[in-house]
């Protein structure tokens, strides 16, 4: 890419330019009051639509809040010369955009083939605010506030969503598979992978947290169900269901406890050897976070707090705004 770059731009002003892009992208904000001329209703429009949906299948709320994760998580940087670089993904929906004859995007890569879902939702959504309000709410900030709605649909905390994001133009299928978390990451693995996004170990098994709702497939945890020290009980149930070979997309709840429900028990699990992913169960494996999980188990109202926290800090992770990106009309597709 650098050298692309070289044959057209003489250096100062590949640096008046790289200058410009940086300053425009810090220059504006997201605010709480965004759209508050624009298209005022943009929140209850949302938070209806992922009432309904989740009412209809309980899972989706899970499959909400995992887009917006994605979507945030994936961020490439195009290092032009050695000492600049420019962030292009972030919480931009460019997880949301479909592959064409011309273009790969995110929605291929290893973490979300066949795994991610609710795009169907984010359609809906898109399409009842252009009547109301034409090319004005981005996809982006259309995937924060679900998040955040579907997680209060379950019973989770609420946060503050500040919106002005703008969508990508763009995807990278390269980070979305070195970017996102395996569920067979270690717990370094997974200390290192947050790190790289900003984020602490305590924030980290905050957000890790999300796992009390959702599902996985069953070659997700294969491998630990088989090999590790599982819980006897939920070894027993899940085998009956995952085999030791085929059946590679039978979905077990990441909570056996309560899955549709967003609550501590996912913590509680750790403490028995219930966690269903390898990834999972690192968090309370005699390491450092072990303190972390036995603080979340025993008091939800901490883990709902620093979870909300932790969520506000992740969808601010390199947002569009300003003149940069464009509001897609569609939110699979650029203008």
């Amino acid at each position: 890419m650098a050298s692309s770059y070289s044959s057209s731009l003489s250096f100062p002003n590949f640096t008046l330019w790289l200058w410009l892009f940086l300053t425009g992208m810090a220059s504006a904000q997201l605010t709480n009051n965004f759209y508050a001329q624009t298209c005022p209703n943009f929140s209850s429009v949302i938070q209806t639509a992922v009432n309904s949906a989740v009412k209809s299948e309980a899972r989706m709320g899970a499959s909400l809040l995992r887009l917006h994760f994605h979507d945030c998580f994936v961020n490439a940087s195009l290092h032009f010369i050695t000492s600049f670089f420019v962030s292009l993904d972030g919480c931009d929906a460019s997880v949301l955009l479909d592959d064409t004859a011309s273009f790969t995007g995110e929605k291929t890569a290893g973490p979300n083939s066949n795994s991610l879902r609710g795009f169907g939702v984010i359609d809906t959504i898109k399409s009842q605010l252009e009547t109301s309000c034409k090319s004005v709410v981005s996809c982006a900030d259309i995937l924060a506030v679900a998040a955040k709605d579907a997680v209060v649909a379950l019973g989770g905390p609420s946060w503050n969503v500040a919106v002005g994001r703008r969508d990508s133009t763009t995807a990278s299928l390269s980070a979305a598979n070195s970017n996102l978390p395996s569920p067979t990451s270690s717990l370094s693995g997974l200390i290192t992978a947050f790190s790289n996004k900003g984020f602490n170990a305590k924030e980290m098994v905050a957000l890790s947290g999300s796992h009390t709702i959702g599902q996985a497939r069953c070659t997700t945890f294969r491998t630990r169900l088989y090999n590790e020290n599982v819980n006897s009980s939920l070894a027993t149930s899940l085998k009956a269901n995952c085999p030791s070979s085929g059946s590679d997309n039978i979905l077990s709840p990441l909570d056996a406890t309560s899955p549709t429900s967003f609550d501590n028990a996912y913590f509680k699990n750790l403490q028995i050897q219930k966690g269903l992913l390898h990834s999972d169960q690192q968090l309370f494996s005699g390491g450092s976070t072990d303190a972390q999980v036995n603080t979340y188990s025993s008091n939800s109202a901490t883990f709902s707090t620093d979870f909300a926290n932790a969520m506000v800090k992740m969808s601010n992770l390199s947002p569009l705004t300003g003149s940069n990106g464009q509001i897609r009309t569609n939110c699979r597709k650029t203008n």
